[in-house]
């Protein structure tokens, strides 16, 4: 088991910090479930009575954190950043495991060092699989795929023809990457297939969640930018390009030759049309469909999308329609009333 002192622990985020705490720390835990040896963070004053109440051996806060008397805390900027960087070293890597015996590595494949194959995994001819990259049980990694450096494919997951990952790239299970596009034209009385000829890059650092697709290209790329993140059960249509450092949350669908710009957020289950473009800085909200192109660092939502604070005196408009439609009615019965009183005056 992994221990630190909590010097040790204060050093990592603070080079400069000296002191001389021997106070073992085993590991993390939330407030509420914390032990004597491991560190919890609370995030504003709203936590204080559930910190004064925690057991863990330290809680850190943010430096303008309310007093806590004798209960210790450790007073930092970004306590839940500061928090993570901790976890971090819990975590720890996955062990070297080398080459499982029932294994399939075809023989023209290149592995790097330290690479590490787990049982009924297949690795097809040409693949290229970088030092320190950890391919999970069950897996297929295609044939000419190509992953860099400390990849983690998890089981199950599918890599096909024509991937490129970059390094680093977590790839969860029951992920497929470079499956066809979804291309078909329709000829004399039956729906003829598009050859998906294309391939898909993945930039470093990258994260696609379990049973998420990202189809290889009709032609030219699929790309997904660095630092994306993916969430489980996501789909990219062919020859989408996705930026850097974009949010796809779950069960977003994505139709193909869609662009995104870097920083983007897309919510839960929000659909896009093909052939457009969201801009870079963009949040669209959860179950959105968006039908035409949005600009850059706007936020979006509704269905179709608009601009979020539009979608919102529209909301709120709608809520007054019982109200307003009664008193439409009120105003046609005075309307009429006013009418009959004037022809009656008139026939006088």
């Amino acid at each position: 088991m992994l221990t630190y002192t909590l010097d040790q622990l204060a050093r990592l985020l603070d080079p400069a910090h000296h002191g001389d705490s021997d106070m073992l720390i085993r590991g993390v835990s939330s407030l509420e479930e914390a032990t004597g040896t491991t560190v919890a963070f609370a995030e504003d004053a709203k936590l204080l009575d559930k910190v004064m109440a925690s057991a863990a051996a330290v809680v850190l806060v943010p430096k303008d954190f309310p007093d806590t008397g004798n209960r210790l805390v450790w007073r930092i900027d970004k306590p839940r950043i500061a928090f993570l960087k901790i976890t971090e070293l819990f975590a720890g890597k996955p062990a070297f495991t080398g080459i499982h015996e029932r294994a399939s590595i075809d023989a023209s494949a290149t592995l790097g060092a330290k690479v590490s194959v787990d049982a009924c995994a297949v690795i097809a001819k040409g693949a290229m699989i970088g030092d320190g990259s950890r391919i999970g049980a069950g897996a297929f990694i295609g044939e000419g795929v190509v992953l860099g450096r400390d990849c983690i494919i998890e089981a199950n997951a599918t890599v096909l023809p024509g991937a490129i990952l970059g390094n680093r790239v977590v790839v969860h299970p029951a992920a497929t990457i470079s499956a066809d596009g979804f291309g078909f034209v329709w000829l004399e009385d039956h729906h003829h297939k598009v050859p998906q000829i294309g391939r898909v890059e993945i930039g470093d650092d990258v994260e696609i969640g379990a049973c998420s697709c990202i189809d290889r290209a009709t032609l030219g790329v699929t790309r997904i930018g660095r630092g994306t993140k993916i969430d489980n059960q996501v789909h990219v249509g062919h020859n989408c390009d996705i930026g850097e450092n974009v949010l796809l949350v779950a069960q977003v669908g994505i139709s193909g030759s869609v662009s995104i710009g870097d920083n983007s957020v897309l919510g839960g289950k929000v659909g896009v049309v093909g052939h457009l473009r969201i801009g870079s800085g963009t949040t669209v909200g959860g179950r959105s469909t968006v039908t035409k192109d949005i600009p850059d660092n706007t936020h979006y939502w509704g269905t179709p999308a608009r601009e979020f604070k539009k979608a919102m005196r529209e909301q709120a408009a709608a809520a007054r329609l019982p109200e307003l439609i009664k008193q439409v009615k009120e105003l046609q019965k005075e309307i009429e009333l006013l009418s009959r009183l004037v022809n009656l005056s008139e026939h006088e």
